[in-house]
């Protein structure tokens, strides 16, 4: 689900560079907080720190590694609709609450990243609900039209 925050909206692939507009993913946290799962601004997209809820049915796992998938999952479909894919990612962010949850995390991150090799940085610090065991953020550049 898309919002549009300029006047002149173009198409995914054809915006202007200085356009804006917000990318939801239909999560009630967007709506109940104020923010958008995505920015994208010009060729650049900026993915909101993402949980493992399956937005859908807003569900999630208790297992992380489970978490790290379907927040993988949810960042890609922000991508997806941004015009990019997770291999346009320049830079990641990795939360976790407790810092032995973030080597299981390992294969799915270097699955996903491996190839890539975007700049990392994980940090331990609280998330806003204790069923979640990690957040990801971010940042990708959107290919230009050839």
């Amino acid at each position: 689900m898309t919002e549009r925050l300029t006047q002149n909206p173009a198409d995914r692939m054809g915006q202007r560079p200085g356009e804006r507009r917000a990318i939801l993913s239909g999560s009630t946290f967007e709506e109940q907080i104020g923010y958008a799962r995505a920015v994208v601004d010009g060729d650049w997209v900026h993915v909101a720190g993402t949980t493992g809820f399956d937005y859908a049915a807003m569900t999630i796992s208790d297992d992380v590694v489970e978490q790290a998938e379907q927040c993988l999952r949810n960042i890609e479909v922000a991508l997806t609709e941004a015009g990019c894919t997770l291999a346009d990612v320049v830079r990641v962010r990795y939360m976790f609450p407790d810092r032995e949850d973030f080597e299981p995390c390992w294969p799915a991150l270097r699955r996903a990243f491996g190839g890539i090799r975007p700049a990392a940085t994980m940090l331990v610090c609280g998330l806003s609900d204790p069923r979640m065991k990690i957040e990801i953020e971010a940042y990708a550049r959107r290919p230009t039209a050839v």
